[in-house]
């Protein structure tokens, strides 16, 4: 991986990298924080939502004062491939930076958007092999990046210690932005679809035994909630399988990154307790 620029915060070091990947055929970035000390340290993995980068969690979430007074790792990647050659659609919920963390098995998104192989294979092995990583992780995102966070945990328990979310995308399959991504990537067979919807994984019990919580933080001010995040389907999932998912809706509060920064230091420190158990 190459450096392309480093600065001090919090006693660490923050890294942006770029890489060329070998599942997505493309380049891709991603920035990198790792806590004062020599190590080892456990992983968080930020997934990001629709229209970003790797950049608007890095500058904008505050996550590095918690990250370094628990001492985690914390990586955020890009959300799709990008450049040249690689297909794209003007609409901002489709197309390059709405990845939405599937593997694309429909033309002409098929030959690049390869999201959940990128971030389960090639993004963890790259973060074990160049940092000071204890092989533990977790992983946690926003929107169109909670709703990877959900799928990608509950798809592949056994690599990570827990996961969160804020104002995920609960049920794709049941709103607009999930409707339209997952027909454009995966085609029209729904029971294709349901294995990436984290409120029916959780349903069909995927999480039992494995996550001892899921916690959602969703702001109630969120101009996307009704239509869109339907955050209650998770709760009615977690009760019908016996999985506990913890869904505190904040006041007040809505779909920007104030919302992040707000409660950041929560989730840091959900995660780092399970994280060192």
């Amino acid at each position: 991986m190459e450096t392309t620029k480093t600065h001090a915060v919090h006693g660490g070091v923050l890294r942006y990298l770029k890489h060329d990947s070998v599942t997505t055929g493309t380049p891709m970035t991603l920035s990198v924080f790792t806590p004062p000390g020599a190590g080892p340290f456990p992983v968080l993995i930020w997934l990001s939502g629709l229209t970003c980068t790797e950049d608007n969690f890095t500058t904008k979430a505050g996550a590095y004062a918690a990250a370094a007074e628990h001492g985690v790792i914390v990586v955020a990647p890009d959300t799709s491939p990008r450049g040249e050659g690689v297909a794209d659609d003007p609409a901002y919920d489709l197309g390059q930076g709405a990845g939405f963390y599937v593997d694309a098995t429909q033309a002409p998104w098929a030959p690049h958007f390869r999201m959940e192989t990128y971030v389960v294979e090639e993004l963890i092995g790259l973060i074990d092999a160049n940092f000071p990583t204890t092989k533990r992780r977790s992983i946690s995102g926003h929107s169109m990046g909670g709703h990877g966070a959900l799928t990608l945990a509950l798809r592949h328990p056994a690599l990570f210690r827990s996961v969160s979310a804020f104002a995920p995308i609960s049920s794709p399959t049941r709103c607009p932005w999930g409707e339209k991504a997952f027909t454009a990537y995966l085609g029209d067979d729904r029971a294709e679809w349901a294995q990436h919807d984290a409120a029916r994984l959780i349903e069909g019990g995927t999480a039992r035994g494995v996550f001892d919580d899921i916690l959602v933080d969703q702001g109630d001010a969120d101009g996307f909630l009704v239509e869109q995040l339907k955050p209650e389907l998770l709760i009615e999932a977690g009760q019908a399988s016996g999985q506990t998912v913890t869904v505190r809706m904040q006041p007040g509060y809505d779909h920007s990154y104030f919302f992040m920064a707000s409660f950041i230091a929560d989730h840091v420190a959900f995660h780092a307790a399970r994280l060192k158990a």
